[in-house]
């Protein structure tokens, strides 16, 4: 038996529960994922053929939805480390976005279909932080990576067979008055599934808090320089909607994207476990190298690219990119951050990715009208590699540091 830091014996009873932790947290997001996707790809044409909102609209509330998620994730991490109640946070996360997801299932005005979003976005904010802190927590050190690849599997398996499920229920009732609101309906009614898991399934390991206001202290050390490597990486990571413009500007037709972007879903899915295994062998920081490497490669390839069959053997490589970076960029944090503060560490890497988000997409949609449809990708490639050279640099945690 193993002792914790406290002196307390670890027996077997409480390993096998830290690694049902894991797995059960693993279907939250699986189901959280399959609400989400399979909502998400049909409210543009619901905005615009049921509610006959303007574009300018539709940007706004989808904006709106992006800032309001990267600031609630600041927050949440702050909040579950200064209460020590992740657990209690990420559930109130979950029920926020059932909710605004349900809600769509009766909505009938911009107004309302607005507020609906923001509350969707306050608890996608709210979990995700706390959500992470809990499986750091639960994995034990050497297995951090094995316990984020299965967040990630498991999360991309919801991911793929959302957008499938709301296409075979579209076909069964595409002769009712309003099919879209039924499928939102069975979509919020699946949303509710995470809450059910949250409260009987995941335990939360208690461990001493240290109560602290509100702070930016965590930004010191590797961490800060690891956060920075991640912004100037994300300044060239533009929105995927460019990948699926870029495939089709070389001959997919928009017919067969569906198909193309489940492809990348399922080969991130598949690969997300192997690659958490190998960066708990190789190192994390060595397993972040080696994907960027491979978004390089991806995104060269799309910028050179002028044959279309090359689109499918690209878009299986980007999801082999995010097999080998998502899981190993958040168990890398957790190395680089003690345990009182991760919470706040992973609202604020959280945050910074989808704060770069917005900048990104601006520039590469610039490049992409002022220069060529190549120039986006040749712009992300370079970022990703000086990214790469940044990231050897960044020193790795002592326990001084921590």
């Amino acid at each position: 038996m193993s002792e914790t830091s406290s002196g307390h014996n670890v027996n077997n009873d409480d390993q096998a529960r830290l690694g049902r932790n894991v797995v059960a947290l693993g279907w939250v997001a699986f189901f959280g994922g399959l609400a989400q996707d399979m909502i998400q790809p049909l409210l543009p044409t619901f905005f615009t053929s049921v509610l006959g909102l303007s574009k300018e609209f539709i940007g706004l509330i989808e904006g709106s939805l992006t800032t309001v998620v990267s600031l609630m994730k600041i927050g949440a991490g702050y909040v579950s480390d200064a209460l020590g109640l992740r657990k209690a946070v990420v559930f109130v996360g979950y029920a926020l976005s059932a909710i605004g997801r349900l809600g769509f299932g009766f909505v009938g005005s911009g107004g309302a279909a607005f507020g609906l979003r923001l509350t969707d976005g306050v608890g996608k904010g709210l979990k995700d932080a706390p959500r992470d802190a809990l499986v750091a927590g639960s994995a034990g050190g050497r297995k951090l990576g094995f316990a984020f690849g299965v967040q990630r599997t498991l999360d991309t398996l919801g991911s793929v067979a959302g957008p499938l499920l709301a296409y075979w229920l579209l076909r069964q009732w595409i002769n009712r008055p309003n099919p879209y609101q039924h499928v939102f309906l069975v979509g919020g009614l699946i949303a509710v599934i995470p809450l059910v898991i949250i409260g009987l399934f995941v335990r939360e390991r208690r461990t001493a808090v240290t109560k602290q206001p509100f702070s930016l202290a965590i930004l010191k050390g590797s961490f800060v320089r690891f956060l920075g490597v991640m912004l100037l990486f994300t300044l060239g990571n533009s929105s995927d909607a460019f990948l699926i413009l870029r495939a089709e500007d070389v001959g997919i037709s928009a017919t067969i994207i569906p198909v193309v972007v489940a492809l990348f879903n399922l080969t991130s899915a598949a690969a997300a476990i192997p690659a958490g295994r190998l960066a708990d062998r190789i190192g994390r920081r060595r397993a972040i190298s080696y994907g960027w490497l491979v978004y390089v490669l991806v995104y060269l390839g799309f910028a050179l690219t002028r044959a279309a069959w090359s689109i499918w053997v690209l878009y299986a490589l980007y999801g082999l990119y995010y097999a080998l970076t998502e899981g190993a960029g958040k168990a890398l944090v957790a190395e680089l951050v003690p345990d009182a503060r991760r919470g706040a560490a992973y609202g604020l890497y959280n945050a910074s990715i989808g704060v770069m988000a917005l900048p990104a997409s601006v520039i590469a949609g610039a490049l992409w009208t002022r220069v060529s449809p190549a120039a986006p990708f040749a712009f992300g490639a370079i970022l990703a590699f000086l990214a790469y050279i940044g990231l050897q640099m960044v020193p790795k945690a002592t326990p001084q540091t921590l």
